[in-house]
């Protein structure tokens, strides 16, 4: 689009671009119908001059040999002038006009000076005469000057009024935008609902749509957070309650061994609590990135896990865990970096803290058919097949789980796996004959 310094109104580009080329194109045409007019009337004109001397030369007689007698008398009102010439250049018939013709001529048309005028004169030669037919320029470009305007005339009339339909039409045209506007600066700061795309043009309909999304990306970013504020709340409430109440008994504690004993249980509650505050956190985070749609990238799937894997290697020693990675095929995702990580390692935490000592725990990245498959086996105690659903919930945790937690871990994967259009499966792990945690992602390709 041609760029219009200091116009930042899309009505006033439209109307200045569209006035200027009705303008433009309403001069040249009233130039060019000008320029066409004078051209017709000068061959009108001409043509006129040549008709007028052709009758006179098949009316004048053939022996007409006396001069004309004085210079005639001067009628400066007429149109044309005539004179007519013998072949040996005697004058035998003049009208009234102030200026003669010369006596030598061209014949056919010639454009001539006398007493500060210019004439159009036509010569045409008899036999026994030569006639001269002349005509001032004054008189005939003001007549055809006046048949000029009479055709310029229409284009000056309907080019105002063009420009009246082109104002009201582009007023018309803009009218859903400015419905658009007021509909939303009408709206409350919390109101997110989908702007409405009835009688929207198609133009601006790419705009409402990804406006539309805008909003419901922005919805669900709320959502979260009030979802996460809400379930941080009530989450927090009873650790720090415990902790308040655990300081207490260190406070009252008689003796040295009570004291150490609610030493311990307040070391442990706190960090039930930091381990909570850390699971809330990343859930935030994972919602953030759901919310606010970050950008997806190839990634190797088998890389990430093998980076949580050390990250998981000194909790997995402490309990004497062989963990492993026993099948890292190299093939690409397409996924959010961060998230993957954030799933990979709750579950490597998740498999490790509920497999007991001396167990094993195996990840495997494989491409199969379908795409790639992540897996991670434990020999836990697994999970029952009837709340294999529910412990996907937010903090839900089994009932009679020996190990502490947050029931944050498995719902934080949920969503991940969400996040890129796949579903966690849980089920009972045919190698280790504890818990199978898979998802199945599609393999990207090189375009």
């Amino acid at each position: 689009m041609i760029p219009l310094p200091g116009i930042h109104s899309l009505r006033a580009r439209l109307l200045w671009l569209l006035i200027a080329a009705i303008t433009l194109a309403a001069l040249v045409q009233g130039g060019l119908a000008y320029r066409s007019a004078l051209s017709e009337a000068d061959q009108i004109f001409d043509y006129h001059m040549q008709q007028m001397a052709m009758s006179l030369r098949s009316g004048l007689p053939v022996t007409v040999t006396s001069p004309l007698d004085g210079p005639g008398e001067a009628r400066p009102g007429e149109e044309f002038a005539v004179q007519v010439w013998t072949t040996s250049g005697l004058l035998v018939f003049r009208s009234n006009l102030r200026v003669p013709l010369p006596t030598r001529v061209v014949l056919g048309f010639a454009t001539m000076r006398a007493e500060g005028a210019s004439y159009r004169v036509f010569s045409l030669a008899s036999r026994t005469h030569v006639i001269q037919i002349a005509q001032d320029l004054a008189v005939r470009r003001r007549m055809a000057g006046n048949l000029a305007l009479r055709a310029v005339l229409p284009i000056a009339i309907i080019g105002p009024a063009l420009l009246l339909i082109v104002w009201w039409a582009v007023g018309a045209s803009l009218a859903p935008v400015a419905r658009l506007r007021r509909q939303v600066a009408l709206r409350q700061p919390d109101e997110l609902t989908e702007l409405e795309e009835v009688s929207v043009p198609e133009e601006i309909q790419p705009l409402v749509r990804e406006t539309n999304l805008l909003f419901g990306r922005v919805r669900r970013a709320f959502d979260a957070q009030k979802s996460f504020v809400a379930d941080a709340a009530h989450e927090l409430r009873s650790p720090l309650a415990a902790l308040k109440l655990q300081a207490q008994g260190l406070q009252r504690a008689p003796d040295d061994e009570a004291r150490t004993l609610a030493i311990t249980r307040l070391l442990g509650g706190i960090d039930r609590a930091t381990r909570l505050v850390d699971q809330l956190l990343i859930l935030a985070r994972q919602q953030a990135i759901d919310a606010h749609g970050a950008k997806a990238e190839a990634l190797s799937l088998a890389d990430i896990a093998r980076l949580e894997l050390a990250e998981a290697v000194p909790a997995a020693q402490a309990k004497g865990i062989d963990l492993g990675l026993v099948q890292a095929d190299e093939v690409a995702v397409w996924g959010h970096r961060e998230a993957l990580r954030i799933l990979v390692r709750n579950l490597l935490d998740n498999a490790v803290k509920y497999t007991p000592e001396g167990g094993s725990v195996d990840v495997a990245v494989r491409r199969d058919g379908q795409g790639v498959v992540f897996s991670v086996d434990d020999s836990g105690p697994g999970i029952p097949e009837a709340d294999q659903a529910r412990v996907l919930d937010r903090f839900y945790r089994v009932p009679g789980t020996p190990s502490t937690g947050s029931g944050l871990g498995l719902a934080i994967v949920k969503a991940v796996a969400e996040l890129h259009g796949t579903t966690l499966t849980l089920a009972t792990s045919p190698s280790r004959g504890g818990l199978r945690a898979s998802l199945r992602l599609p393999e990207h390709t090189q375009a």
